[in-house]
């Protein structure tokens, strides 16, 4: 599975900025969507995830100025990131976690991730 993430930018604090994120193919069944971010010198820390029955789990750091969605018609993941602060500054890599009817054969893919960038 590929993961195209795009949307990135710089942008002030207290600034928008919309990440999406295409995979290769469906992931209507059995497949949690997720955001993760790492910055330089920092381990990598989930942001956002979203299961296939929509139930939502965020960072601590991100509520409620982030929200992430997905279109499952489009393979796409959204995350809506509102209020934008410097410590929000990191590469996002979108994350797809296939469950398989056996879990030893559980998959996890990850994009290449894009470039955010809040200056103050």
């Amino acid at each position: 599975v590929q993961l195209q993430a795009s949307g990135g930018g710089l942008v002030q604090a207290g600034g928008s900025l919309r990440l999406s994120c295409v995979a290769s193919r469906s992931i209507a069944d059995r497949t949690d969507m997720a955001w993760y971010r790492q910055a330089p010198g920092k381990q990598r820390e989930l942001v956002a995830r979203i299961t296939t029955n929509r139930n939502i789990d965020y960072g601590d750091s991100v509520k409620g100025r982030f929200t992430i969605t997905r279109d499952d018609a489009k393979n796409t993941v959204y995350l809506q990131m509102n209020n934008l602060k410097p410590e929000d500054t990191a590469v996002y890599l979108c994350n797809s976690h296939h469950y398989a009817l056996s879990r030893k054969d559980d998959r996890d893919y990850w994009g290449h991730g894009t470039q955010v960038t809040v200056s103050s």
